[in-house]
């Protein structure tokens, strides 16, 4: 006993030496991760822990000494960061937190990383080609030259061709470590130039490409955003812990002169809340405080609320949701909180934060370089079916904000080489301020809206004045007010039992939203089971909370419901495939109410209330100064602002300096250009269309003209992106159906020449409503009915929002035109490969196949097991392209096969119900 007493006392007396020794200290104690606090309760040995100190280098003789003093002395230590990862005790971390020269104790916990490059509906291809664009930077395409980007990730293949070791990827570097495996306290070190450090998973192969893959292999079709950017890989391997990812940081702030880092992308990272004193959140602030920008994965655990990345919070940083290639936010895309930030110092400075992602990119089926060697890919089918056999070697899909990360990581990269003096406060601002709205999402779910590179680049080299008509940061003269509640509940979910497993609660009139939380708390405990929580509305709806990938490490999940169905709400649960152990589910419902509007006091027992209600709350329109005028016509000038407001427009000024239009000026001039331009609608992927309005005349807008509804149903279906298919119904009769009967528009002569095709599109998706009436004469035994459309008359205020209410609805839902109106058995021209369509789906699908020879033709679904789940088609076809809808929504989320049998052929595809 005395000999332990005389130890404990020689290390409090060399503490105290230290304290004496060393000068001014900080005075406050260290911040103590909660996750190590809990993990400290329950260990019975040393734990992995990363411990910050004060400074701004590698720790110093001081801090080791600290170390040294109680007992420290196995670990790793960082050579331009001041922390080092040791193994150390409860009592050991005690004393660590409140030495005044310890910052932070943070437990070394695992990370998650967060799983076609699409540049084209970011605007990279129609930049590289811009040819005012090319000649301000002299007379060469941007594509990152000159610029280094750090792929902080699993590892990087550089045998591919496409990043290939060398002058291309300048650096591989294997860094993970193992602090069990030590038997010192020494300085970190890095294994270089290894050929190939991404053995265990692809993952940071194919964010590499994604970045800047040259796409030799695919002659340029699989290019990465910035294909001119040199890259340096940074593998942690498969298992990657906090100690690894800040060895990423350390390294680029060791060798950024070097090899000119000036981005690093980060595709991972964990739950939790946001602490500034995290040593992740102090890594990245010293990096921006050299002028690196951090590019962080918002997550994959969406679409519930508060689920976002928190290494993606810190305001230095630059978070990305993920998207599909038609501009929709991804259901796993990691939501932040409304209004929820705080404020705080850090090294002397003020900073605020917002928990949002900043901006969303292509994140969904990406395609990119896939590692050479024997490491399956979970896309293996998909490979087979959508990439030329060719290029499946070298080429793969994957999805989740971890595709995302990248893309926005290699549109930095051209940015820097734009300008290279920005930094990395501005580059953050510029993305933000030049991005495209999201329809009906909020800031907290898509930060500023879709990247648009081309709109960036152009506001480097001109200063263009974008950003005022972004939603999150504009003030509008209407708004919905509501309050919320939230109930918790409880289900012991058991698989084995028929009934049960649900609970049941009533949605009242007048619910603005809905959203049912849970957390996994059963036989694996924190580490999640395969259960997915059903809402199941009074008519039988179903919204789902889906099963993510990374559930074993962030067991949180819900789903959210926009103005939900009044009546009696059913909460049910249900395993993966039907598969699930039992646990008891413990979440909340929480409900919002509309309690009033502001602004909107002249819509009061109007006939269109309720739809303006909806439109105003979702940003699909906004009031006036003077209040909503819902019987005003509607001025094209507001029609242009409403279309980007909530119809995912891009912001545009033409590159050459020239205006299209010139009786507009300022704000109006931002709008009129951006709906006039080529490649207007974000739908429109590859920049190929026309703008979603025209001219009213030679040179001018006519901004306080009125619009009829012809000129409504060309702007509408243009921003779905759908001009192909109206092109085709071009001079053809126009009709509608009621009932599955055709009946023709009867003033369809009225309709301005070249218009047909888009009143005809409009009708079939019920975007604007056709008029009818009923005749009888004295001796018809059946009435007869009348359509019309009514092509010229003006549309009011409140017309328009009833419509774009309809608009949005098919906007969100992907939905294509299939039945030509001309004949009801006539068929659009569509692709002679068969396919599925959206892919993956959250209720519904449409399934296209070709009959190549007339016959009898079968299309069946059928689950994983082989279980046959529908038969849609089991009739002789003509030779022709078809579709045919198939209903998922009484199905459990999982993977779906269906085949098509034509004549002697049979094909088999997958599908993917995911909610």
């Amino acid at each position: 006993m005395l000999k332990v007493y005389q130890t404990q006392k020689k290390k409090l007396f060399g503490l105290f030496v230290l304290l004496l020794l060393s000068g001014k200290v900080a005075n406050a104690q260290a911040s103590l991760d909660k996750s190590l606090q809990q993990v400290l309760q329950t260990a019975t040995a040393p734990v992995q822990v990363v411990v910050t100190f004060y400074g701004n280098g590698a720790p110093n003789s001081t801090h080791l000494q600290l170390l040294q003093s109680l007992g420290l002395t196995q670990g790793i230590t960082l050579k331009n960061l001041p922390m080092a990862g040791v193994l150390a005790s409860a009592s050991q971390v005690e004393a660590l937190s409140k030495s005044p020269y310890v910052r932070s104790v943070f437990l070394n916990k695992r990370l998650t990383y967060f799983n076609n490059n699409d540049t084209h509906i970011t605007g990279v291809q129609r930049m590289r080609t811009d040819k005012d664009i090319i000649a301000r930077n002299n007379g060469m395409p941007v594509s990152g030259k000159g610029v280094a980007v750090m792929v902080n990730d699993s590892g990087v293949d550089g045998t591919h061709e496409d990043i290939k070791l060398g002058a291309h990827l300048v650096q591989n570097v294997m860094g993970s470590t193992n602090l069990n495996s030590l038997s010192s306290l020494l300085p970190v070190t890095y294994l270089e130039n290894i050929p190939n450090t991404d053995t265990n998973s692809g993952h940071g192969t194919h964010c590499a490409g994604t970045v800047g893959g040259n796409g030799a292999k695919s002659n340029g079709l699989y290019a990465g955003a910035a294909p001119g950017a040199t890259l340096v890989g940074y593998g942690s391997g498969a298992a990657l812990l906090i100690l690894d990812a800040i060895g990423g940081y350390d390294y680029a702030l060791t060798h950024q002169y070097q090899y000119g880092i000036r981005v690093i992308s980060n595709s991972w990272g964990t739950s939790g809340d946001f602490d500034p004193a995290d040593p992740v959140n102090i890594a990245s602030k010293k990096a921006y405080d050299r002028g690196i920008v951090s590019v962080f994965a918002a997550g994959n655990e969406g679409p519930s609320s508060d689920t976002h990345n928190p290494y993606a919070i810190a305001p230095w940083v630059i978070s990305v949701g993920a998207g599909d290639k038609f501009g929709k936010l991804a259901d796993f895309s990691s939501r932040g909180v409304k209004n929820e930030g705080g404020s705080f110092t850090m090294d002397g400075e003020n900073w605020t934060y917002e928990n949002r992602p900043s901006l969303v990119a292509p994140g969904v089926d990406v395609i990119s370089t896939r590692v050479i060697g024997p490491i399956a890919s979970l896309s293996a089918q998909m490979d087979v079916e959508q990439l030329d056999p060719a290029h499946v070697p070298f080429y793969t899909h994957m999805s989740g904000t971890s595709m995302a990360t990248p893309h926005v990581a290699g549109v930095v990269a051209l940015m820097l080489e734009a300008k290279p003096s920005l930094s990395p406060g501005e580059v953050k601002e510029i993305l933000q301020k030049t991005a495209t709205n999201m329809p009906s999402h909020e800031s907290w779910e898509v930060g500023a809206g879709y990247v648009n590179a081309y709109a960036a680049i152009d506001h480097i080299y001109r200063n263009t004045a974008f950003g005022a008509t972004l939603n999150y940061t504009k003030s509008f003269n209407g708004s919905v007010n509501s309050s919320s509640e939230t109930n918790s509940f409880t289900i012991d979910y058991n698989p084995a039992v028929a009934t049960g497993n649900q609970i049941t609660f009533t949605v009242a009139s007048g619910t603005n939203s809905l959203e049912a939380k849970f957390k996994t708390t059963g036989l694996l405990g924190e580490t999640g089971n395969t259960v997915n929580l059903i809402l199941v509305s009074p008519s039988g709806q179903q919204f789902r909370s889906g099963i993510p990938v990374a559930f074993a490490i962030t067991p949180d999940r819900g789903m959210a419901v926009a103005s939900p169905e009044a009546g009696t709400w059913t909460l049910k649960a249900e395993g993966l495939n039907g598969l699930a152990l039992p646990e008891t589910i413990q979440g909340t419902i929480a409900k919002s109410f509309i309690t009033g509007t502001s602004g909107l006091a002249d819509i009061a027992g109007h006939p269109a209330e309720a739809s303006i209600k909806m439109a105003v709350g979702k940003r699909l329109l906004d009031g006036l100064a003077t209040g909503f005028k819902p019987n005003e016509l509607l001025k094209r000038i507001q029609l242009a602002d409403y279309l980007v407001m909530g119809q995912a427009i891009r912001q545009f000024m033409p590159t050459n300096g020239s205006l299209t239009v010139t009786d507009v000026t300022g704000y109006q001039s931002l709008l009129a250009e951006s709906v006039l331009s080529k490649g207007a609608a974000l739908r429109d992927r590859t920049h190929a269309f026309k703008g979603v309005m025209t001219p009213a005349a030679a040179g001018k807008f006519n901004p306080n003209g009125s619009v009829t509804r012809a000129q409504l149903a060309y702007s509408l279906v243009q921003a779905l992106g759908l001009q192909e298919f109206a092109l085709a119904r071009t001079g053809k009769a126009v009709t509608v159906m009621v009932d599955g009967k055709s009946y023709p528009i009867e003033d369809a002569a009225s309709i301005p020449a070249g218009l047909e095709g888009y009143v005809s599109v409009a009708l079939e998706m019920n975007l604007i409503n056709a008029f009818y009436s009923v005749t009888q004469g004295p001796l018809d035994l059946f009435p007869t009915l009348h359509a019309t459309f009514k092509p010229i008359q003006e549309v009011t205020r409140a017309e328009f929002a009833v419509i774009v209410t309809r608009t949005h609805a098919s906007w969100n839902a992907a939905t294509q035109p299939i039945a030509s109106t001309a004949n009801s058995t006539e068929r659009l021209a569509l692709p002679k490969a068969n396919y599925s369509f959206p892919n993956p789906f959250s209720g519904s699908t449409t399934i296209s196949y070709a009959v190549e020879d007339a016959g009898f033709v079968t299309v069946e679904v059928f689950d994983l097991r082989g279980k046959k789940i529908s038969t849609l088609v089991a009739e002789p076809k003509e030779k022709g392209s078809y579709s045919v809808p198939f209903n998922g929504g009484n199905l459990p989320t999982g993977t779906y096969l269906y085949k098509i049998s034509t004549g002697a052929k049979t094909s088999s595809h997958k599908m993917i119900l995911a909610r």
